[in-house]
């Protein structure tokens, strides 16, 4: 199961045929997904597409009822998810899974000691390695989380802690890095600091973004995967997405609102 498979060398990550069903209802229809290295790709689609299984299929909480998954020429798809991380898979969940009585350096601390072997032990390797502190201060200048720092995570705002989510899932140091709406629930008035953040992803993380807001995805995203009733409908980069009628026909009344998305961002 471990053995090298041959792919192209571009593709860091690559589902293949991926079907899921639940009893008769099919939420996955035989999805093939090819993520380059450094990608910044979208994946879209409606309501009830198959976005989130497709999601939980590569990141192992469920089990493909077909199917592969190929991470860097390994086939992962029967490991456990905790073994996904470790070979550099991460995701971000559409609600947030932070420990509300710890504060960002803590927690940040925390994940950056268990990455470096060093257990649970983040105060005593806050005070003795010097590289968790360091690695933690980066990490919480760059998610301008620093002036919250000391603050507990459960009274900081709902965008800060997007933030701190998607800078705990840099900490585990992925290759391939899946978020997964990271705007949900944001208030309009902190999504800036959202977007300009996923902007500057370093650029040799390739990201896998599943979100509804359409500027976020037309600002972030070089190709795109449309989602339909649990099917690929279509990929290209965004000209051609915002261009294609059948997307504008899924999309309803916001068919002349995604063209105009993909105007302004061409």
């Amino acid at each position: 199961m471990n053995a090298a498979i041959a792919i192209d060398q571009d593709v860091v990550l690559s589902a293949q045929g991926m079907v899921m069903r639940f009893g008769g209802i099919t939420a996955t229809d035989n999805v093939t997904l090819q993520l380059k290295r450094g990608a910044r790709h979208a994946l879209i689609g409606p309501n009830g597409a198959g976005k989130t299984t497709l999601i939980n299929l590569l990141t192992g909480v469920l089990e493909p009822t077909a199917g592969r998954i190929v991470l860097e020429g390994q086939d992962i798809s029967r490991l456990a998810p905790h073994e996904r991380v470790r070979r550099g898979m991460v995701r971000t969940f559409q609600i947030n899974q932070l420990f509300a009585s710890m504060t960002p350096l803590q927690t940040l601390a925390l994940v950056v000691s268990q990455q470096r072997g060093l257990g649970g032990r983040f105060w005593q390797a806050l005070g003795s390695h010097a590289g968790v502190a360091e690695r933690a201060n980066a990490l919480l200048e760059q998610f301008r989380l620093t002036e919250v720092m000391n603050q507990r995570t459960e009274v900081l705002a709902y965008g800060k802690r997007r933030l701190l989510e998607i800078a705990i899932a840099l900490a585990c140091e992925p290759r391939v890095l899946l978020l997964d709406e990271p705007v949900a629930g944001v208030p309009a008035g902190e999504r800036e600091e959202i977007l300009q953040t996923v902007a500057a992803l370093p650029a040799d993380v390739s990201v896998l973004l599943i979100e509804h807001d359409m500027d976020l995805v037309f600002s972030f995203a070089k190709r795109m995967t449309v989602l339909v009733n649990g099917a690929v409908l279509t990929e290209g980069d965004p000209q051609e997405i915002a261009a294609d009628p059948r997307v504008k026909a899924v999309y309803l009344g916001y068919g002349d609102e995604l063209a105009a998305e993909g105007r302004a961002h061409g």
